[in-house]
């Protein structure tokens, strides 16, 4: 039996870590009004929270989709909250079996928010369960064994499922269709980034000034919880090497040292590139492959590295593999072939990322 490899160690990592926690629940925003960014899917969740609110009904079921650490669980609690709602937080791997989720749903009350992490990790016969539980809101049970087992329905208060997947082409079908609202998640502008790390800041009451904001809003990768694990970061070195508060030169000494460039890439994200463009070509080439040849896990590729690269327009998928683009040989001072990689892809990539 193999075992995977863990994740790599990344201060940009967008995944959730220990370190993280405790802080996390401190600078999360409790409202809508105080929660920073995706001002479209706030406009939608405000409209769908008031009408829910003035019929006097619980909210429908929504999903929440995108990469990891753009604040999908603080959506669901800031949901709970504006609906003065109890919550109550399990995760998709954590729910084993159908009698667990059976044991959580039978202790709902009325109003009351399920969120589910992870949402396209359930299991099949938990799904099973699930689909009558939010459409009908009853709970189907098998009650003995053999012969003689009897199916007991049970009626279930009307409740709220709040879901959030990082990969939404993994849910089935059927439990996408039982979300009445589904809502996709982008990367926060540096605008929104930097109100992210001001705020931050003021509440872990470092001293920071607009240029140093700026600059750690830049290198985090558009995700809020890169943004305030970099800001702690940048802390400790401030209050190590400098006078404790946060400059834009103490800010670029500590992000250069934690090897983060400009555009928030780490050494990880580069290998990715470099592999591509100096092993392959510029593609394209396969995730699997491409995973080999830098002896990483191609999950880790998929999941955190290429969203942002993408997003960047540094990479490009096709039906072929992965290919790289000429920003990204220039981002890596490489020259890039006359015709673009593989010859004719340039006008692809003719407009700079924003």
């Amino acid at each position: 039996m193999t075992t995977q490899n863990p994740p790599p160690d990344r201060p940009i990592a967008p995944q959730q870590k220990a370190e993280d926690v405790g802080l996390d629940t401190m600078l999360r925003p409790q409202r809508l009004a105080q929660f920073t960014g995706q001002e479209r899917l706030k406009d939608n969740l405000r409209i769908l929270i008031e009408a829910a609110r003035g019929r006097s009904e619980p909210l429908d079921h929504v999903l929440f989709h995108g990469p990891p650490g753009l604040g999908k669980t603080t959506l669901a609690q800031v949901v709970a909250n504006e609906m003065r709602a109890n919550i109550r937080h399990t995760a998709g791997p954590a729910i084993e079996h159908s009698g667990d989720l059976a044991a959580i749903l039978s202790n709902m009350r009325s109003g009351d928010i399920l969120f589910i992490d992870e949402v396209h990790r359930l299991s099949r016969p938990v799904e099973e369960i699930l689909y009558p539980a939010m459409e009908d809101f009853v709970l189907d049970l098998i009650v003995g064994k053999g012969p003689g087992a009897k199916n007991v329905r049970l009626k279930l208060p009307r409740f709220t499922v709040i879901g959030a997947t990082t990969r939404l082409a993994l849910m089935t079908a059927p439990l996408r269709a039982r979300f009445g609202a589904v809502y996709r998640m982008d990367f926060y502008d540096q605008a929104a980034m930097e109100e992210i790390v001001g705020r931050g800041a003021r509440i872990l009451e470092v001293p920071i000034e607009a240029h140093g904001t700026s600059e750690i809003a830049r290198r985090a990768r558009g995700t809020p919880r890169v943004a305030l694990r970099l800001l702690r970061r940048v802390r400790d070195y401030a209050q190590v090497r400098a006078d404790g508060a946060i400059t834009h030169e103490t800010a670029v000494a500590a992000l250069d040292l934690m090897e983060i460039d400009q555009l928030g890439l780490d050494d990880l994200d580069r290998r990715v590139l470099r592999a591509i463009i100096e092993k392959f070509g510029g593609g394209p080439v396969g995730l699997e492959t491409i995973a080999a040849s830098i002896s990483e896990e191609s999950d880790t590729i998929m999941d955190v590295v290429e969203p942002y690269l993408l997003q960047l327009g540094f990479l490009e998928r096709t039906s072929r593999g992965r290919m790289a683009s000429v920003h990204a040989y220039r981002h890596l001072g490489l020259a890039a072939p006359e015709n673009g990689p593989r010859g004719g892809q340039r006008t692809l990539f003719d407009t700079p990322p924003g």
